[in-house]
């Protein structure tokens, strides 16, 4: 195989911008074919991004003999159920972060995958970013020196959908997305510090619902202890003031310290005695151009990389142990 023919599976607002786009723009792949199922939304997908096929029916674009790999692009509550019928149909499946609803499902998944000896592929696409591999070649040239702790600090004000209790967003419908933001944002900042500082071994945290806005939860605490032995304490929160929003997450080393963001692009700032760095970098436009290129590289056999699963698991157990759950 010299290209890699693409389907997607729920190709919502997520595939406008973010992934729809790379998977027409790298070397070696294309976009053949898309589904979802209100069937004048799929069409004007299509007709606008130049894809062939659509269809309204998940099983009939999995079948279809030109497509070779699969994006899951659905809410959490389906990512199991689709990947698994890809990888049973002996597709490689690409599936959008959290890997699933829960950690048990990401257990079936990965057994499945390497049953069916199929990849399976989770969005966490900061990992590529060249801001995040810059953080990573800092920490481990020791120019902090050793890693003693982390603060994770995140408030974000609430949207103006959360207020409607009658037909809320289904990142607040835990059936749906599995909790609230909580599990649609905090995934990427759990798996960056698993890129950074390797697995957890041991966590422990609360939640409470401050706000009254929505009825889940909207405030969570997480202590973490990573297998390395280096500590990390966390907060977020997704009903504070709009003025007060703050994505950071701090690494205190034995030399110096570090300051960085997550979503918010903000420069790297690094405080080592009396001097101070500054390290800035552009978002890619299509964020996660820089992964499903590796990823296309390593399905067709021309790179190393291969599947996060594991990684991606892992950060839905640190979720559910935080949620209390397992």
């Amino acid at each position: 195989m010299d290209k890699i023919n693409w389907g997607i599976i729920g190709c919502g607002n997520v595939c406008e911008v973010k992934s729809g786009p790379a998977f027409q723009m790298v070397d070696n792949s294309a976009l053949v074919a898309v589904m979802r199922r209100d069937k004048e939304k799929v069409i004007d997908f299509a007709n606008r991004h130049g894809v062939g096929k659509w269809y309204t029916n998940a099983d009939e674009l999995i079948n279809d003999k030109e497509v070779d790999a699969i994006y899951v692009a659905t809410p959490p509550n389906t990512h199991a159920e689709y990947a698994i019928k890809a990888m049973l149909a002996g597709k490689p499946v690409y599936v959008e972060k959290p890997m699933a609803i829960n950690y048990s499902e990401c257990q079936r998944m990965i057994e499945v995958s390497k049953e069916t000896r199929v990849p399976l592929f989770i969005a966490y696409y900061r990992r590529f970013f060249t801001y995040f591999l810059k953080i990573k070649e800092i920490i481990d040239s020791q120019k902090l020196g050793s890693i003693l702790a982390i603060n994770l600090t995140t408030i974000l004000p609430p949207r103006a959908e959360d207020y409607n209790r009658d037909n809320p967003p289904w990142h607040l419908l835990p059936e749906i997305a599995g909790a609230g933001y909580f599990f649609d944002l905090s995934c990427h900042q759990l798996d960056i510090l698993d890129f950074l500082f390797g697995a957890v071994e041991d966590v422990n945290g609360w939640y409470t619902n401050r706000a009254k806005i929505y009825n889940i939860e909207d405030t969570l605490t997480s202590n973490l202890k990573f297998k390395s032995g280096i500590l990390a304490s966390c907060c977020w929160s997704y009903v504070g003031n709009k003025d007060n929003e703050i994505d950071r997450i701090e690494i205190f080393g034995s030399k110096g310290k570090m300051v960085f963001s997550i979503s918010a692009n903000s420069p790297i700032k690094i405080n080592i005695g009396n001097q101070t760095e500054r390290y800035s970098f552009e978002k890619p436009k299509h964020v996660e151009l820089p992964m499903i290129e590796q990823v296309v590289q390593s399905l067709l056999g021309k790179s190393e990389y291969t599947s996060n699963m594991e990684s991606a698991a892992k950060t839905s157990w640190v979720m559910d142990k935080v949620m209390g759950r397992i």
